[in-house]
């Protein structure tokens, strides 16, 4: 073979080299890159990050509640299925634990049920208690309505939230869809779901972006779910209404009825029970909730050096651990 053949043999081996190369090299820049999407965009999605023991909330453009970052240790115990903590006044979420996590609203729901109620319907008006009482499940609880009791709505709200009665939810939920309807004779079935309605739409429009409502009571239900990350969104809205703030920070009331029955309510939150070993002077007030799938749940509200704290806790395994874990939260973040 003579030297020039070689020569050009060697060449195109040469340009062979370079061009593949030059194709690796190419390659992996379009895998940088892309994993770089990929992390950006992951990020961006994430609100809660738990690595190494600690919990992250993570800011963006997306996000529901306009939040500073903040990390802090992870509290193990009580167990709970999700947690938070919420400054008001900061915007700042202080503690963050799988708050996306979706999960059954139980009575938190009650919540909800008032603030859509309150939109539509003067507190002052009386509704008579109907047969709207046969949807109540059994083992509810109750705030002890009767069939032909009349009560404002005010008066509903406060038995809704203060005993929790899902008695009192029924009667809110038909009495305000009717009023909304303008339609006395609405059959009770149609009212409920009417009003579960209602409750999705105000839900929607105070950000509530991860949460379903099939009923005004907040009991177990196929397609009925929220996140910790929406209830501190409700529960920030609905401690702003006078009326809700005021029933929801009060331990005990002697209601009298426009009917004539007497009736005294007792608050289920046991942070504002004075003669209860989870009383605590900062609490004022939110609500309970308690159901087989939800567990044992609860919304806090704080105040402390002037500013107002929101906790929430949902899926602890007692009564007993959705407090202690409450006052964890209040000790260990709020307080630090």
């Amino acid at each position: 073979m003579d030297k020039k053949r070689l020569r050009k043999i060697k060449h195109m081996r040469l340009a062979m080299l370079i061009l593949i190369i030059v194709l690796i090299f190419l390659l992996c820049l379009v895998k940088c890159v892309s994993g770089h999407k990929k992390s950006k965009a992951h990020e961006e999605s994430a609100v809660v990050t738990t690595t190494s023991g600690t919990t992250t909330l993570l800011t963006t453009a997306h996000a529901t509640i306009t939040a500073t970052t903040t990390t802090m240790a992870k509290i193990n115990s009580p167990e709970c299925r999700s947690a938070a903590v919420y400054c008001m006044e900061t915007e700042e979420m202080m503690y963050a634990d799988n708050i996306d996590a979706k999960a059954a609203p139980a009575s938190l729901t009650k919540l909800l049920t008032a603030m859509t109620a309150l939109k539509y319907v003067d507190p002052n008006e009386v509704f008579a208690v109907g047969t709207e009482q046969y949807f109540v499940q059994p083992y509810s609880s109750l705030s002890y309505i009767d069939l032909g009791n009349q009560l404002t709505m005010k008066d509903l709200i406060t038995g809704m939230l203060m005993a929790s009665g899902n008695d009192a939810a029924y009667t809110i939920a038909v009495s305000t869809a009717r009023e909304y309807k303008n339609d006395e004779y609405m059959d009770d079935e149609e009212a409920i779901k009417c009003f579960c309605g209602l409750m999705n739409d105000t839900a929607k429009e105070i950000g509530m972006k991860n949460s379903h409502f099939t009923t005004p009571d907040g009991w177990d239900e196929e397609g009925q779910y929220t996140t910790a990350s929406d209830l501190i969104i409700l529960a920030e809205n609905a401690i702003k209404d006078p009326i809700i703030q005021q029933i929801v920070s009060t331990h005990e009331k002697d209601v009298v009825f426009k009917s004539g029955e007497p009736v005294t309510w007792t608050n289920s939150n046991l942070l504002i029970d004075p003669y209860s070993d989870y009383f605590c002077q900062n609490a004022v007030g939110m609500k309970t909730g308690t159901t087989l799938d939800a567990g044992n749940s609860l919304i806090a509200a704080f105040v402390k050096n002037g500013k107002k704290y929101i906790t929430v806790v949902e899926g602890c395994d007692t009564d007993e651990d959705r407090y202690e874990l409450t006052l964890k939260l209040f000790s260990d973040v709020i307080m630090k």
